[in-house]
């Protein structure tokens, strides 16, 4: 799969593209133009898929005690939820929907991607699971993948993050999502000793996963 548009059937009206690996800002100023032009009708839905250089974002929802290495630096950003790391080995995923008539429901949008990440892990053989006090996927108790979104103008942007082959020492630093590091894991760490897919593999993966879920999102 190449750092360019995935091939689309016409069924859906959704252009994937996986970026490879970019740095946050670069990203989020793309994000912020496309949910601008989504909003306008000028492109048509949007997931984008990439891996991070290493980066401490922070939500809207502020935590106490979530920082716990005071050296570390944090950018502050548009989507709900608390701090969280981005970087190498996790694979992020940022639709941009224009959300219509009964798909104007957030709360069914976290779900949506909840279910996402679950039939990626089904895939895999791994029983992904809810948190039923918050958001994100998790596997025998450990939180494989986080969630936080954005709306505006009922378009939505920002997204999930997966673990893939993490390094997980990186969450030591922050309470990753209000919650101790060491509930954090890794999709490699899941499927020992068996081998995980490279990350251009499991974008493909996610995004197949994603159009089938969306198939079914209500849009009008």
């Amino acid at each position: 799969m190449s750092e360019k548009e995935m091939s689309q059937e016409d069924r859906l009206p959704l252009e994937v593209q996986w970026l490879g690996r970019r740095p946050y800002a670069e990203v989020h100023a793309q994000m912020l133009a496309l949910r601008e032009a989504r909003s306008q009708d000028e492109v048509s839905d949007q997931l984008l898929l990439v891996e991070h250089d290493a980066i401490y974002t922070r939500g809207r929802r502020l935590g106490e005690g979530e920082i716990l290495d005071p050296a570390i630096e944090i950018l502050d950003v548009e989507r709900g939820g608390q701090i969280t790391w981005h970087g190498p080995g996790q694979l992020v995923a940022y639709p941009i929907l224009k959300l219509q008539g009964k798909g104007r429901d957030l709360h069914a949008l976290l779900r949506l991607l909840e279910d996402v990440i679950m039939d990626l892990l089904a895939a895999h053989d791994l029983e992904g699971t809810r948190d039923p006090q918050g958001t994100g996927v998790f596997v025998s108790g450990r939180k494989i993948a986080s969630i936080g979104i954005a709306v505006k103008s009922w378009t939505s942007y920002h997204g999930l993050a997966l673990n893939v082959t993490t390094d997980l020492g990186v969450f030591e630093a922050i309470r990753p999502c209000g919650l101790d590091a060491s509930v954090m894991t890794t999709l490699a760490r899941e499927l020992a000793p068996k081998p995980v897919p490279g990350l251009p593999d499991l974008a493909e993966e996610l995004a197949h996963c994603f159009e089938k879920g969306f198939s079914r999102y209500p849009r009008a």
